[in-house]
C-alpha cells in the first residue's frame, strides 16, 4: 500500500509503497477513506516529541474495515468506522473506573504496540514501521486492534467522521468530561485551532453563557464566532488576562481552556480563573518546559488540570456526536478548510508550521 513516511524527524515525509500485515487476533484491516492532519502530528515530525523511526504519522481517521483477525466480535468486513488512539483494554482499573482514555494500554510513546510485538507495518526491504498511536493514518490501509476503533452509522459522510477520532473527541470531551461544564458557565478557550473550536462548540451546545475565544490570527477569530464564541480577543493587540479581566468585570472565568501547547499561554489560562475556577490544558507542551503558576492564588481554590483525548469514553461519545453533528449543533462543516490527496500532507503540515489563519482541519481523501 502506499503511505507517507518518516524517515527522520525534522523532515520531509515521503510517499512510498509499504507492507501491512494481515490481521491477527483482535486486529482489524481498515481501508482508508479520510484522515485529518491535526498538529500533533506535526509535533513527532518535526522532533518536538521523540519518535522511532521510520514511523508513519497519522491519528484521525474513517475508513471502511476489509478483513478482521481471529477473535474479532466488534466488527466486520463493510463496517464504516472511527479510529482512536487511545485504545482500551476493560480489564485495568481505569477502564473498570469508568477511565478509559487513560487505559495502561496506551504506554508512554503515545500508542506504541505492546513491547516484544513484531512491527505490522514494513518498509519493502523489511525494516519495521512504527505506527503512530498505533494507527498510522497517513496511508491507504490501517491495521489496529479492535478496541481502537468505534462502529459508525454509513450514512455519516468520512471526511467529517474522521475529525470526530480526535479534533471532536478531545474538544467536546474536554468540555463535557474533563471540565465537566454546567449551562450558564463563563469559559475562555486560548487557541482556535481545530481542537479549540471544538472546544467553543462544546461549550455552546453544554450552554455556556459566555465564551471566549483568544488567538492571533483574525481569520480564526472570525471563525470562533460562527462556533459560537460570544467575545473574541487578539492577543496582539495587548494582554490577553487583563481583556478577559476586562471583559468579565474584573472577577475572571469559571474555566479556561488552553488549546496550543504552550508555558505562556498555560500560564495565562490559570491567572484568567475566577476564584474556584479550572484552567485545563489540552495542547501538546514542549516535554522539558515547567509551568510556573502564583502559588498564593491556590489558596483561592484555583486549579490547574490537564486532559488527554478529551477523558473520552469514544464508543459511548461518538454516536452523541454524530446525532449532534446532523441535528446542525456539531458544526464539522465549517471545520474543514482543505480536502487534499495524501501527496499534499507535506504543504499541509507546512501549513500548520505557519500557524496559517485559514486552516482550521485539513483532510487527506484517499478515494
Amino acid at each position: 500500500m502506499k503511505a507517507a513516511l518518516l524517515h527522520e524527524q525534522k523532515k520531509p515525509l515521503e510517499i512510498e509503497e509499504i507492507r501491512i500485515d494481515k490481521p491477527g487476533p483482535h486486529e482489524v484491516l481498515v481501508r482508508s477513506v479520510a484522515a485529518g492532519v491535526c498538529h500533533s502530528d506535526l509535533h513527532f515530525v518535526d522532533g518536538t516529541y521523540p519518535m522511532p523511526v521510520p514511523a508513519v504519522p497519522g491519528h484521525e481517521s474513517a475508513g471502511v474495515v476489509e478483513a478482521v483477525g481471529p477473535d474479532v466480535t466488534y466488527v466486520k468486513p463493510g463496517d464504516h468506522v472511527v479510529s482512536i488512539l487511545s485504545p482500551f483494554c476493560g480489564e485495568c482499573e481505569y477502564c473498570l473506573s469508568g477511565r478509559m482514555s487513560l487505559c495502561r494500554m496506551v504506554n508512554p510513546t503515545i500508542g506504541s504496540r505492546a513491547q516484544g510485538q513484531a512491527p505490522r507495518l514494513r518498509t519493502m526491504e523489511g525494516k519495521g514501521i512504527f505506527q503512530l498511536g498505533t494507527i498510522a493514518a497517513f496511508a491507504e490501509q490501517t491495521l489496529v486492534h479492535e478496541h481502537s476503533i468505534a462502529k459508525i452509522s454509513p450514512d455519516m459522510p468520512m471526511d467529517r467522521a474522521a475529525l470526530i477520532g480526535c479534533a471532536v473527541v478531545t474538544g467536546l470531551g474536554t468540555v463535557f468530561h474533563t471540565v465537566k461544564m454546567e449551562p450558564g458557565a463563563t469559559v475562555v478557550v486560548i487557541g482556535c485551532g481545530g481542537v479549540g473550536l471544538m472546544c467553543i462548540n462544546g461549550a455552546y451546545i453544554a450552554g455556556a453563557a459566555r465564551i471566549i475565544a483568544v488567538d492571533m490570527e483574525p481569520e480564526k477569530l472570525k471563525l470562533a464566532a460562527t462556533f459560537g464564541a460570544t467575545d473574541t480577543i487578539n492577543a496582539k493587540d495587548g494582554d490577553p488576562v487583563e481583556k478577559v479581566m476586562e471583559l468579565t468585570g474584573g472577577r475572571g472565568v469559571q474555566y479556561a481552556i488552553e488549546a496550543i501547547g504552550l508555558k505562556t499561554t498555560a500560564e495565562q489560562a490559570f491567572r484568567m480563573l475566577r476564584p474556584g475556577g479550572v484552567a485545563t490544558v489540552i495542547g501538546m507542551i514542549p516535554i522539558g518546559t515547567k509551568i510556573e503558576i502564583h502559588g498564593p492564588d491556590l489558596l483561592r481554590e484555583r486549579r490547574l488540570q490537564g486532559t488527554f483525548m478529551g477523558s473520552n469514553r469514544f464508543r459511548i461519545d461518538f454516536p452523541h456526536f454524530i446525532d449532534y453533528y446532523q441535528q446542525g449543533r456539531l458544526k464539522l462543516d465549517e471545520l474543514i478548510s482543505d480536502r487534499i490527496r495524501l501527496e499534499d500532507v507535506n504543504a499541509a503540515l507546512d501549513n500548520l508550521k505557519v500557524h496559517k489563519g485559514s486552516v482550521a482541519r485539513q483532510v487527506i481523501m484517499f478515494d
